[in-house]
């Protein structure tokens, strides 16, 4: 399986609700956790965030995650696009980070900062991700912040910039949720966009254990899975977990109910190996 939404290092996001502090240890402490993860949940490769206020040398703060990955080779970095930062300088760093073809993908986090995807300062970066054809995920949905806003991050948003940057791949994390049956409309409308399905539950094996008893997790699928049926576009949907705000294994768990088992090979695998090119996956055809 490819889970192409993790958190190998803290986002630093602004009232965010805490993340374990295991991500704060050593790179070679955080890929020792993630390995016995991916191992145990049977994980090939994962893509991780990137955090907020990198430095001059580092701008799309991804140096944190580039050192674990030195310990983890299936571990690629996601950067983040800041919208308050876009003097010239800093966007020729960026560009330069691009190029290095250390980062496969930008991401924009919606509600954490006050800022639409149709903001102005996502043009540019919006611009680097056509030029060196790489996807650019939003944050969508609710936001596991006390601060943030969550009217800038409703996924009808990003039908603005589906259609004004058609050159662009955009991902929907955490498809819309709770607007799910928003979020499916602006994937059916619009080819250019894709949905993660990550952080649509967050807790651990006995939150799930518990909301399972409760009817929760099934009334969830249901829900979920009527909004996914409406797109028509089993293969612009993305396998991921949001983990560590999950386990891996008791979330693959979840994900697979979201889907007739025909589409699994799609979700799992060759949907992310499709989209994220630079990732250079091995072909793997066994059945997640």
């Amino acid at each position: 399986m490819i889970d192409m939404h993790i958190h190998a290092v803290n986002p630093q996001l602004p009232g965010v609700k805490s993340f374990p502090t295991f991500l704060d240890g050593s790179p070679g402490s955080v890929a020792e956790i993630l390995r016995a993860q991916m191992q145990e949940s049977g994980t090939a490769a994962v893509l991780g965030m990137g955090h907020l206020n990198g430095t001059a040398d580092d701008p799309l703060g991804v140096a944190s995650t580039l050192a674990i990955a030195q310990r983890l080779p299936n571990l690629y970095a996601i950067g983040v696009a800041d919208p308050t930062r876009v003097d010239t300088e800093h966007l020729q760093r960026v560009e330069s980070q691009l190029r290095s073809g250390s980062v496969v993908a930008l991401k924009g986090y919606l509600g954490y900062l006050y800022h639409g995807p149709d903001s102005p300062g996502y043009v540019p970066y919006l611009e680097l991700a056509a030029k060196y054809d790489i996807p650019f995920i939003f944050h969508t949905g609710d936001n596991w912040s006390t601060v943030a806003k969550v009217k800038f991050a409703h996924p009808l948003l990003i039908d603005e910039v589906a259609v004004e940057h058609r050159q662009v791949k955009f991902v929907m994390a955490h498809f819309g949720n709770p607007w799910t049956t928003d979020a499916a409309e602006v994937m059916y409308k619009n080819e250019n966009v894709w949905a993660d399905l990550s952080g649509i539950l967050v807790g651990d094996a006995t939150y799930f254990a518990r909301m399972t008893t409760t009817g929760s997790v099934q009334r969830t699928v249901e829900r979920v899975r009527q909004a996914i049926e409406y797109t028509e576009c089993f293969d612009r949907f993305l396998y991921a977990t949001d983990w560590p705000l999950v386990s891996m294994t008791t979330y693959r768990d979840f994900v697979r109910q979201l889907f007739d088992e025909e589409h699994h090979q799609s979700v799992f695998q060759d949907n992310a190996k499709s989209l994220f090119k630079r990732c250079r996956i091995p072909a793997d055809r066994t059945p997640p």
